[in-house]
């Protein structure tokens, strides 16, 4: 009863919608509803390996994995402080700096390697985890060990009656995350020690960075940016290698001498079913018996092979959300405006990733315990009084480069002289402190006139202010 009155309100309800409408223009078609969480759970090892697989082996999956690393970190996403205290923030600054220049504790990269060896497992396989952790030979040192996303395994199985374990994620009642059960190795590292390697450990997610991108609320895992174009890509491989097979065979003059009767030139009828293959020099001529001729192989080309590669590769640049010539560095009928619009969208993309999912998934949560590790043992003085002042920063993602910097240039100067953003927005928005810029600019000047320099740079102006009236006159 229940069914039936489900299946007619949905037939009452959607009936004005062909997205939802039955009939034999939707039959077959694939749905998808189910949680994307459970989607990996069953097909994230396997999408994981695929992707491994095609970045590794397929020249553009490669170029692209490695295009969004370099345009969405680049040099580093670099954290300023944002202390209301110039003394302080300067000590801030100095402290961090040499702490985060030691923050990875695999190797000798710092903030800045950490992030774009994170950005590059999230694109790659989805996700990418880190454990954070308090150096044991250095009080005040933060560490940062990356995790690859097979040591948090998909298998693991549900626990306790207030809590769960999802994926290897550990859940509240609330559904809250708590925890993270992780490997000691990778599963498949032949050189890891068979004791323990096998037994997950839990690590508290206080002590956890997880770096993936959310497609919807409540997802615990990531989900590989290359899947959506990962068919695509195994296809261009098979098509590829067809088309090069085909090219080499039409560049080799082959054919084939035959004889019906199978007893030309020797032959008896038995050897190759009759057909008799001759190998042949530049300029050599054939002498064949009577009754024999000559078939020669002429494989057809693949005509439409440009544009149908032209066209998979639009798909997959589309799928990963970056543009056909970043892609393919192909700049074939590419003029100024068109490349400037397709890169003005490209650029919208990137402030996406990089400030709702690089910043507050990766950086922010290693500058606070980098922040509270290094107040905890006084290197930062004052902080035990107001904590939330040394956690306040600003993160400044790389400068983009356009087509034509000096245009660039001019329309900056305009908007500052014309009062519609200010010469500290532009200087962050390069990438660079802009206290830091003006202390560098007054001692620059200053040692200009101290050695009697005259360089050609505007210097700053004061209207003088007017001058109060003559009260005897």
């Amino acid at each position: 009863m229940a069914a039936s009155f489900s299946r007619m309100v949905r037939r009452l309800f959607r009936r004005s919608l062909d997205a939802g409408g039955l009939g034999r223009r939707w039959s077959g078609a694939p749905v998808s509803g189910r949680s994307l969480t459970n989607e990996v759970i069953g097909a994230g090892r396997t999408i994981q390996a695929r992707a491994t697989h095609v970045v590794r082996n397929n020249a553009h999956a490669g170029a692209a994995v490695q295009a969004l690393v370099s345009n969405i970190v680049g040099p580093g996403i670099k954290p300023s402080s944002q202390h209301p205290d110039p003394a302080t923030r300067e000590r801030i600054h100095e402290v961090t700096g040499r702490l985060l220049d030691r923050l990875d504790y695999d190797s000798a990269g710092g903030l800045y390697g950490c992030e774009a060896m994170g950005c590059r497992q999230m694109i790659e396989v989805g996700e990418c985890f880190g454990q954070l952790f308090e150096d044991p030979d250095e009080p005040g040192l933060t560490r940062l060990r990356l995790i690859h996303a097979d040591q948090v395994p998909y298998e693991f199985p549900m626990v306790g009656p207030t809590s769960r374990v999802r994926a290897g994620v550990e859940l509240d009642d609330m559904g809250r995350v708590q925890a993270y059960h992780v490997l000691p190795r990778r599963p498949d590292d032949p050189t890891a020690p068979f004791v323990n390697a096998f037994t997950p450990v839990r690590i508290d997610a206080r002590d956890m960075v997880h770096l993936f991108q959310a497609h919807e609320p409540g997802q615990l895992r990531g989900l590989s940016w290359l899947a959506p174009v990962l068919h695509k890509l195994h296809e261009l491989d098979q098509l590829d290698d067809a088309t090069l097979v085909s090219a080499k065979a039409r560049a080799m003059i082959m054919g084939a001498i035959t004889d019906p009767e199978g007893n030309a030139g020797g032959m008896d009828g038995t050897q190759d079913g009759g057909v008799l293959t001759a190998g042949m020099e530049p300029g050599s001529l054939l002498n064949l018996p009577p009754g024999t001729g000559v078939d020669w192989f002429d494989p057809k080309a693949f005509e439409d092979y440009d544009a149908f590669t032209k066209a998979h590769l639009r798909a997959v640049a589309a799928g990963l959300g970056i543009p056909y010539e970043v892609l393919t560095g192909d700049l074939a009928g590419v003029n100024y405006s068109s490349i400037r619009a397709g890169l003005v969208e490209f650029r919208k993309r990137l402030e996406h990733w990089q400030h709702n999912v690089m910043v507050p998934r990766f950086c922010q949560p290693v500058w606070d315990r980098v922040v509270s590790t290094a107040g905890g043992v006084g290197l930062l003085p004052g902080y035990a009084d107001d904590p939330a002042a040394f956690h306040r920063v600003e993160w400044l993602p790389p400068r983009q480069e356009w087509v034509d910097p000096k245009k660039d240039a001019e329309a900056e100067i305009i908007a500052i002289r014309a009062g519609l953003k200010s010469r500290t927005q532009s200087i962050a928005e390069r990438g660079y402190d802009a206290e830091k810029i003006d202390a560098e600019i007054a001692a620059e000047q200053a040692r200009a006139a101290r050695l009697g320099l005259t360089l050609d740079t505007s210097t700053a102006t004061t209207t003088p202010a007017p001058e109060a009236p003559d009260d005897a006159a």
